[in-house]
């Protein structure tokens, strides 16, 4: 199958674009929202989880919605406007309708001096609060007057939501694919997650496949606590698995290993970007960071990295009005849908062999295998990809253990052993 990477890449920011101004959190109707335009594109299953829900150690919040929120002068002109920009307001407010002094206002406004032109991004989930975002610039700006401040929003009794998709392979075992959609305008994080998961489901329901996939789309933290609570006794059938953040950005791909280090993800991510041709970062386990912290939790232990480009927190634009679809471009969410399929591609296609002639080289010159004149590069290195298959195929290594021993692509690697199967040279090893 042809893909059209640069034209993925572009729908894949159009979706983008259209989710854009939806004001997410992690509860509430910019959730349902956001699954219900997804649903356009694959049909996730959406799950509504009460408040008051105890998950593990946390439980289930109230619900969030917000209508509308402002701040007036006295002259009666707004002069922060929720409609203008939905991070205006810090999100999960508590509603509220008053007037107020300079003074107390300004215990209630969160800015970013470091950076004074851009609106931060901040949120109070788990403490009842009211506030607004603004640039500093426009903090300064600020005369000493009456304000009137006005949160239509409501904090109650509903349901966490979140979406999930599955995809039935071959085997039971499955890979998993989670993206947060818990925050509202901003594009790298956590836009780019949501649509390359999406994009990467419409292609994979169009494969045959060895591996089934599992996508989640949940709020951060608590989504990921809440999924695991409720499909405990189902976790142990994921054996690979990704979180999907930070990957519309123009920096390099940077990938954070699950907490068991060296698992096949992770060797598997790291062979794709060790092969990719340009730089790359890779990130030991910390608990610290988006949901592979819980799925790499002692309890559960999954085999579960994190792919990003440039990691949260190390550009400026992180959790600020700057995250927008300016910073995020097609062609970067192209390379993110790239990566991600080699990835799959290996997991896929990981097999292990026999030597059906193991008693010296067989002669692939007289089976058409091998060039009889050097020269070509290419051939040379599949030429060299099919001696190391050969030689490596004892039923103790896989086709990726060979790509990192022969240093080769695993595509080589892969495209030799499809030969040598065709020949009869090789057999599939089953325990």
């Amino acid at each position: 199958m042809t893909i059209n990477e640069n034209e993925v890449g572009r729908e894949m920011y159009q979706l983008m674009t259209e989710l854009f101004p939806i004001c997410r959190s992690i509860t509430g109707n910019g959730v349902r929202e956001t699954l219900n335009i997804i649903k356009k594109h694959i049909p996730v299953t959406v799950h509504e989880v009460p408040s008051g829900t105890q998950v593990f150690d946390w439980t289930v919040p109230k619900e969030w919605n917000i209508i509308d929120a402002h701040v007036k002068n006295s002259k009666g002109e707004k002069i922060i406007d929720f409609k203008e920009n939905n991070l205006h307001v810090l999100n999960y407010s508590v509603p509220v309708k008053k007037k107020v002094s300079l003074g107390e206002l300004k215990e209630h406004l969160f800015t970013q001096p470091e950076y004074p032109g851009w609106i931060p991004y901040r949120t109070s989930y788990y403490k009842e609060n009211w506030g607004f975002c603004i640039s500093h610039n426009q903090l300064l700006d600020l005369k000493e007057d009456e304000y009137e401040v006005f949160i239509d929003a409501s904090l109650g009794n509903g349901s966490l939501t979140y979406g999930e998709y599955y995809i039935k392979g071959e085997k039971t075992d499955e890979v998993l694919i989670s993206a947060h959609v818990c925050h509202p305008s901003l594009c790298n994080d956590n836009l780019s997650g949501i649509v390359l998961a999406v994009f990467l489901a419409k292609h994979l329901i169009q494969k045959s496949l060895r591996y089934s996939y599992r996508f989640l789309f949940i709020p951060g933290t608590i989504g990921s606590i809440t999924w695991l609570c409720m499909n405990e006794s189902n976790v142990s059938k994921i054996k690979h698995g990704l979180v999907a953040a930070c990957l519309g950005d123009s920096g390099k791909f940077t990938y954070k290993k699950s907490r068991q280090g060296n698992a096949e993800i992770d060797r598997a991510v790291i062979n794709v970007l060790r092969n990719s041709g340009n730089d790359f970062g890779i990130i030991d386990f910390i608990p610290f960071g988006y949901d592979e912290r819980q799925y790499c939790s002692p309890g559960f232990n999954l085999a579960v990295g994190c792919l990003m480009k440039t990691p949260h927190g190390h550009y400026p634009e992180y959790h600020t009005s700057a995250d927008n679809p300016d910073f995020v471009r097609p062609e970067y969410l192209a390379d993110s849908f790239s990566i991600s399929l080699s990835v799959f591609d290996i997991l896929e296609n990981n097999k292990k062999y026999i030597n059906q002639n193991p008693k010296c080289e067989p002669h692939l010159g007289k089976r058409g295998l091998y060039q009889m004149m050097g020269g070509h590069k290419y051939r040379e290195e599949k030429e060299l990809s099919m001696l190391w298959v050969l030689n490596l195929s004892d039923g103790n290594h896989s086709l990726m253990d060979i790509s990192d021993r022969a240093t080769l692509p695993f595509d080589l690697i892969k495209e030799a052993a499809y030969e040598l199967l065709e020949h009869n040279l090789l057999k599939e090893y089953t325990v």
